[in-house]
Parts: C-alpha cells; sequence; structure tokens
C-alpha cells in the first residue's frame, strides 16, 4: 500500500495548502505594511473633506513633504520586515493544525525494518492512519491580528474617517490638490478653472450644491448657506465679487485668493469673471423664529403633578423649549398670611419634553412636573413658553394666568400645616403668625390628631419656630418647612395599620373631597384607595370567619345581606354621582355607607368582657405602664417647651410635679418603665404560644427597645429624639394590647366552647328586634343598645379613647364642678 508518495500527498490537500499559503500572504503584507495604508486612508480622507481648501497653500506643501516622508520610511519599514512565504511553510502550518502531523509522517521513510514483514506491515498501518487523517486537512485562517503593534487602534481611526469621507464629503476634492502644485496651471487649459460649492447649514437638511453642475442662474438657498469657491490657473486671471455676505473688504494687493469662502446672508449675485466665468443670482431664503402655544387647560394628577399641553412648530425644526413660571402677585388673594409683601424668588424655568424621534419642525407635547413643594404651589402663577430652534432664534408665547396645581391635603389638620408652610415660605415675617396659629391647632388635639407621632413631631417643630422667629434664617426657614411638609404627610396619608382604621381614614378623605370640589382625578385616586381599604376589612373579616367557622360571625357572613358585591355597586354609584357633578346626593350616599360601615363590626357576647385571672390582670398592668408611659412623654415635652434640653433651668427647683423634670430625673423614670415592662414580659400573659401572642410579645421587645433608645436620649439631653423613642415606644404598647386582647378574647371563646356569642353583622334577625344595620332597640325609645358596646378586636383602643376623653373632661375648667369630680372619680376606678 503505497500513500507515502510526497506528490500524492500534496494532490488530496492542494486546495487547503492553497488557501493556507493566501493567508500566509495577508498576514505578513498587513503586519508589513499596516503603517503605509493607515496613512493612505487617513490623508485621502482629509483630503476628501476638503482640508486642503481652507489652509494656506504653504501650509498645504508643507503637510504633502511630511506625508511623503512619512510614507516612504513606512514602505522602507515594511520591505524590511516583510519576508515572502513559502510553500513548504504553508504546508507545515497546515501540518501542524492536524493531530499527529500527519503530513510530516507520510513523508518519513522506515529506518529499519523494512525487511521485516511483521515491521512493514506495521509501518504501512501506520501511514494508511495518517493519510486519513491528512485527507481532512482544512486552511488555517491567517492572523491578522495587530493589537500587539498598533496599540492605540490608528489604523481603525484612519478607516474609520475614510468611510466617513465617502459617506459625507467627496473624492473629486482630491484631485484639487493638483492644482496647488507649481506649473499645474498649464496642465488645467483644458478643463475647469474654477469649482464651487453651496452648503446650507446641517439643522436645514438640505444637501451640498455642486455650483459646476448648476446650470439655472437663479439659485434658492437658506440663509446661511456657505459658499465655497476654488480658483485655479494663474493668479488674477479669475475674479470674483459676490453682493450676498456684505462684506466689503478688499485685498490690500488687489489680487484675490484663489480659495474664497463666505456665508450667504442676505439675497444678491455671485459672479466669476475671466474665461469660462458664471454668474447666480441667490435668493436667501430667511430662517423663521419658531412659534409656541399652551394647549388645553391646566390639569392636575392625583399626587399632586400638574401637566399642561403645548404646541410648537419651526420651519426646520426646535431644538429646546423652556416655561417660565412667576408669581402673579395682582391675581393672589392677599389676606391672612399672604397679606404682607412676599419675598423675591426667582421665576421657575422648566425645560420642556421634546420628541425623541420623528420630526421637530411640529409638534405637540404635554409638560409634567411636580412643583407642590414650591412656595408657588396653589398659587396664581404667570407661565411664559418659549422655544429656540437650531439658528438660535426663540419665539414665545403669549403669558398664561392659570393656578399651579400641587397636591392637596383633605385631613383638615394636614391642610392646616401646608397652609402655615406656605405663609413661612411667603415671608419669614409670618414666622410669630404661624407659630400662634399651631398652637391654637395643636391646643386640643385629642378631637382630630390621631397620629401621636405627628402631634409630637409637630410640637418640636412649634417650640424651634418659637425660638427663631426673631431671626429666622432661610436655610432654618427651609428646614421647618421640609419638616412641616413631612407631618402634613403623615397625617395625610397616616401609617395606619389597621384595616378598619385604613377605612375609616379612606371615607374621611374621600367626604372632605366631596365637600372641596376635588379634581376627577384625585376623586378617582381616593375612590381607589377607599375600595382597596374596603377590600382589605372584607377580607379581615374573612379570614377571621374561617379562624372561627363555628362563631356567629361565620354564619352571618355566609347569610349577610350586604354582600361584597353591592358593596362594591355602592362605590361605583357614589364614583358615578361624583362625576356628574351631583355632589348633594353623592354626600348623602358616602353618609350612609360610613354608617353601614360604622355598624358592620363583630361584637362580642356578654361572656367576653374583662373577667378574672392572670390575662386580665396583665392587661390592666400593660394599661397602666401604657398610661405612664404618656405621663413621662408630656413631662418631657414640657421640659423642651421650657427650654430644658436636658436639665433644669435656673430657679425652678421645686415646682410641681412634671415641671423642671430634668434630664436625670426624665431617664430614671423611663428606666423604671422599662423594667416595669420587662417584669411584665417575663410573666404570664394571654395568648401563649399563639399567633397573636407571641404578635404581643413582639411588640413588647419593640417597646422596650424604644424605652432603652428613649433612656438613653434623656440622658443625653437629646429631647426630641427621646420623644420620637417614646412615640415609637407608645405605638408598640397600644399594637401590642390590641394583639394580647385579640389572644384573650379567642382564649375566653373556646372556654364557651360554642356559647352564643352574640356577633352582627348588619344582617336583620326575623327572630329579634335588630334593625337592618344589626342594632338593638334600647329601653326608653333610645336607638341601639348599650351592651356589647365595647367588644370586638378594637376593645383596647376604643377603651383608651374612652379614657382619654375623660381625662380631657376633666381638665376642661368649663365644666360643672360635680361633673368633674364624678369623672376624677372614673378615673380614680380605672
Amino acid at each position: 500500500m503505497a500513500v507515502s508518495d510526497p506528490y500524492d500527498i500534496l494532490k488530496s490537500i492542494a486546495l487547503p495548502l492553497r488557501l493556507t499559503h493566501i493567508g500566509l500572504w495577508a498576514e505578513r503584507l498587513t503586519r508589513a505594511f499596516w503603517p503605509l495604508w493607515t496613512l493612505v486612508l487617513a490623508v485621502l480622507a482629509a483630503l476628501a473633506f476638503g482640508v486642503q481648501d481652507h489652509v494656506a497653500i504653504e501650509y498645504v506643501w508643507g503637510a504633502a513633504a511630511l506625508v511623503a516622508v512619512g510614507a516612504l520610511f513606512a514602505l522602507g519599514l515594511g520591505l524590511r520586515t516583510f519576508r515572502t512565504p513559502t510553500r513548504a511553510e504553508a504546508l507545515v502550518r497546515l501540518d501542524s493544525r492536524l493531530p499527529g502531523n500527519p503530513i510530516a509522517a507520510l513523508t518519513d521513510v522506515q529506518a529499519i525494518g523494512a525487511g521485516d514483514p511483521a515491521s512493514l506491515a506495521v509501518w504501512r498501518a501506520h501511514q494508511a492512519r495518517m493519510a486519513a487523517r491528512a485527507a481532512q486537512a482544512r486552511a488555517v485562517e491567517p492572523d491578522l491580528r495587530l493589537s500587539s503593534r498598533d496599540p492605540f487602534a490608528l489604523r481603525y481611526v484612519a478607516l474609520t474617517a475614510f468611510v466617513m469621507a465617502l459617506m459625507f464629503g467627496s473624492l473629486w476634492r482630491v484631485t484639487s490638490v493638483a492644482a496647488l502644485a507649481p506649473g499645474a496651471a498649464g496642465s488645467l487649459a483644458a478643463g475647469p478653472t474654477w469649482e464651487g460649492w453651496a452648503q446650507p447649514p446641517a439643522y436645514t437638511g438640505k444637501p451640498t450644491l455642486y455650483l459646476n453642475d448648476v446650470t439655472a442662474e437663479a439659485v434658492e438657498v437658506p440663509v446661511g448657506t456657505r459658499l465655497q469657491f476654488r480658483l485655479y490657473g494663474e493668479v488674477g486671471a479669475l475674479s470674483l465679487t459676490e453682493t450676498v455676505s456684505g462684506a466689503t473688504e478688499v485685498p490690500a494687493d488687489g489680487v484675490q485668493s484663489v480659495a474664497r469662502d463666505f456665508v450667504l446672508n442676505s439675497s444678491g449675485t455671485v459672479t466669476i469673471d475671466g474665461p469660462g466665468g458664471r454668474a447666480w443670482a441667490f435668493t436667501a431664503t430667511p430662517d423663521r423664529a419658531p412659534t409656541i402655544t399652551p394647549e388645553g387647560e391646566i390639569g392636575r394628577e392625583a399626587d399632586g403633578r400638574f401637566k399642561q399641553g403645548f404646541a410648537t412648530s419651526d420651519d426646520y425644526g426646535v431644538v429646546q423649549g423652556q416655561v417660565s413660571i412667576a408669581l402673579d402677585l395682582p391675581g393672589i388673594d392677599r389676606r391672612y398670611g399672604l397679606e404682607t409683601e412676599p419675598e423675591a424668588r426667582e421665576p421657575v424655568v422648566l425645560d420642556l419634553p421634546m420628541p425623541v424621534t420623528g420630526d421637530r419642525a411640529a409638534f405637540s407635547e404635554t409638560l409634567i412636573d411636580d412643583l407642590s413643594q414650591h412656595p408657588f404651589a396653589n398659587l396664581p402663577v404667570v407661565m411664559t413658553f418659549s422655544a429656540t430652534d437650531a439658528a438660535g432664534q426663540s419665539g414665545q408665547a403669549a403669558p398664561l394666568n392659570v393656578t399651579l396645581p400641587g397636591k392637596r391635603f383633605f385631613d383638615p389638620l394636614a391642610a392646616a400645616l401646608i397652609e402655615m408652610r406656605r405663609d413661612l415660605l411667603w415671608t419669614r415675617a409670618n414666622a410669630a403668625r404661624s407659630a400662634q396659629v399651631l398652637k391654637a391647632v395643636t391646643h386640643q388635639p385629642e378631637e382630630f390628631i390621631r397620629n401621636q407621632r405627628a402631634y409630637l413631631r409637630l410640637r418640636v417643630v412649634m417650640r424651634q419656630l418659637d425660638a427663631e422667629k426673631a431671626s429666622l434664617t432661610p436655610e432654618i426657614r427651609d428646614e421647618i418647612a421640609e419638616e412641616l411638609w413631612q407631618i402634613a404627610l403623615l397625617v395625610e396619608e397616616g401609617d395606619l395599620a389597621s384595616a378598619m382604621e385604613r377605612l375609616r381614614r379612606a371615607q374621611d378623605r374621600l367626604d372632605e373631597a366631596i365637600r372641596n370640589g376635588a379634581s376627577p382625578e384625585e376623586i378617582d385616586q381616593l375612590m381607589q384607595e377607599m375600595r382597596q381599604a374596603l377590600a382589605d376589612y372584607m377580607q379581615q373579616l374573612a379570614e377571621e370567619s374561617e379562624r372561627n367557622p363555628d362563631s356567629q360571625l361565620s354564619q352571618n357572613m355566609e347569610g349577610m345581606e350586604m354582600s361584597g358585591d353591592q358593596l362594591q355597586q355602592m362605590l361605583d354609584e357614589l364614583q358615578k354621582l361624583m362625576e356628574e357633578g351631583r355632589m348633594a346626593e353623592a354626600q348623602e350616599l358616602m353618609e350612609m355607607l360610613r354608617q353601614l360601615m360604622e355598624n358592620m363590626q363583630v361584637t362580642q357576647g356578654e361572656g367576653q368582657g374583662q373577667g378574672q385571672g392572670q390575662g386580665n390582670q396583665a392587661m390592666r398592668d400593660l394599661g397602666e405602664t401604657l398610661r405612664d408611659q404618656q405621663g413621662l412623654s408630656d413631662d418631657a415635652f414640657r421640659d423642651l417647651q421650657h427650654g430644658q434640653p436636658g436639665g433644669q433651668q435656673p430657679g425652678q427647683e421645686g415646682e410641681g410635679e412634671g415641671e423642671g423634670q430634668g434630664g436625670e430625673g426624665l431617664a430614671q423614670r423611663q428606666q423604671e418603665l422599662r423594667d416595669r415592662l420587662g417584669q411584665l414580659g417575663r410573666g404570664q400573659l394571654p395568648g401563649e404560644g399563639s399567633e397573636r401572642g407571641e404578635a404581643g410579645r413582639q411588640q413588647m421587645d419593640r417597646a422596650g427597645r424604644a424605652m432603652r433608645e428613649a433612656e438613653e436620649a434623656l440622658r443625653g439631653g437629646d429631647l426630641p429624639g427621646a420623644l420620637d423613642r417614646q412615640a415609637e415606644a407608645m405605638e408598640a404598647l397600644r399594637e401590642g394590647m390590641r394583639n394580647f386582647g385579640e389572644a384573650l378574647a379567642e382564649e375566653q371563646r373556646e372556654q364557651q366552647n360554642g356559647a352564643d356569642q352574640g356577633e352582627a353583622f348588619g344582617r336583620a334577625d326575623p327572630n329579634s328586634q335588630r334593625d337592618p344595620l344589626g342594632r338593638e332597640p334600647g329601653d326608653s325609645a333610645r336607638i341601639g343598645s348599650d351592651r356589647n358596646m365595647l367588644q370586638g378586636e378594637d376593645v383596647y383602643r376604643r377603651a383608651q379613647d374612652l379614657l382619654d376623653e375623660i381625662r380631657r373632661r376633666t381638665g376642661d375648667q368649663l365644666r360643672p364642678e360635680a361633673e368633674r369630680d364624678y369623672l376624677r372619680r372614673l378615673l380614680d376606678m380605672f
């Protein structure tokens, strides 16, 4: 089997060997001559863009000499490093890519054992395997990577410039170099003796005109078009005159340059005098200023953002737009906090949105922004829209007088805080008045301030405002304004955890929005908020029914007349009435829905009241701890009002309890409360091992940590920080008591083992005298009954509310003394 003939081997791999050989040529030519072709491409790109037409001829000759030297050096370097690839090198490269180098093996000769048949058979089998491998040979691609030789990627820069020159330049300009060489005039005798181009501004999108090809004598081009002319031949043989640029300068020697560049600013003529000369009458198309106008009425989003449409147009396209918003003093109702002269404020300037793609010659857009926290919010302003085109021309719309929309607050307290914030930002002279109004607002907070944290933060702000009102700086004014904004958000949106409380809050806000004439967007947002709160509340009731399937609540849930779908229908009808503007009917339906939801509660049976035992005692101890914590917080706030950041003021020793407590005294009381809470936590609490009991213990741990941080703040003299931590501790205690109360009620329900729990869920019982809302007629012709009035999941919160109301009435000096004595006896009992 003769397969080792070199000619046979080369025939079988002829094509891959040829391609590999060509690849070697390409590889070595590229490595040797890349500097040369990089220089050539860069020079061609520069000439195609007409660089030679913008510089003096001396610089062109100097650059040409440098390029020639560089080209010769690159050529010499390439010839020095280039090695012609041989066929043998290609064969070696091809063989190196095959496993076992089969081509080299096939050209080998058996050195020993040629006369041994067995050895000869092995040799032939080896050659057969190598021949099979060699037949699988494929061409080897060349290695054209030059990153190690060209670390700055100059070859790519030159290639990119050349491609850009092909797209946007003209290779015909390369030939203009020949006309710049000495003695070239004679060679141009038979060809063009001039060239001209009219290049409109780039923003117009119009193409460049090659004037040698323009046969018409009248040419219309935009203002700002750049005219370029090149005069070839003997200097002075051709001359150019023009009346379009407005230039009046004449060369000192009377001889014009061979290159003339100028910008067309007005209509006129351009004339080339001499052999083959031409004349054009240019008509300058003016670039009109852009126009812009507001569209539609300004709108308010539900979150306080405003939106205003506008339309703009330009003959070539608008590049940017702005709107200036300035205060409209004549249009403001100058009463209350706005009566004094305002502090000077610069107009607000907003950039208008521009289309990302498409034509900007004419378009409509909508500006959406949020200036709710700006001093101009909800005040009359003047909006002035302007647009600018690429030529720098601007156009303005007529001033638009509107009331700048901002976030609206429907909670009365939040609205009052925002009004005081507005007065402070109007002028710092309103500081004293704002402090006085805030004091009046917080004088008796029990009726409408439901957020303890917001109340404490507001008292701190009042103290700061009262102390700084005489010399209020802009920086402190802005800090107070920001804090008032955050407190208003806390009051308006709240941090309520209870589904029932969220539902009540949503009802209050929607009711206030109906009375104040909210916008459709705001009503829609409030309706969505109420729908969500109602869904959460119904889900809570359903989960309670699933946890206690034998309870009266489950039975009522299964047969209740007012289903979830019917409630949603009521909400749909409510929204429809508001959208149609029938606010009186909407308010009546809102009140009906409120009464229905107030009575849609789970009330407990008689056996579910406060019983005896360790669980009830623990609840009473927790309530006492909460009251003591409230008293400690009041004393700390009193010290803050009296200007005692952690210590007594001189001369206050011996004053009544609660005044001049001092940081150490308050901290000691806080430590005692924390120790008492720790002892309660180590005792037996309701719901041991249950989910509600574990949630209550977690809240007690949270309260303990807040008490410890409040104690540290008191010892450090940080009364505002201590008030925040005390508010957190009270919030955790209330939440823990609610969890323990639910756990205790659950234990009592289990002990009654299916006894009648007296629940009612808004369905008229045919066997009772209850009304359709689940209320029983009381004695002496009263509506409703006193039975079970303090039952349910909110029992402890409601009890706390009653105690707070009793305390408030006890301190009311206008009430009869007999009534106050009776109330004090009630407090002594509980």
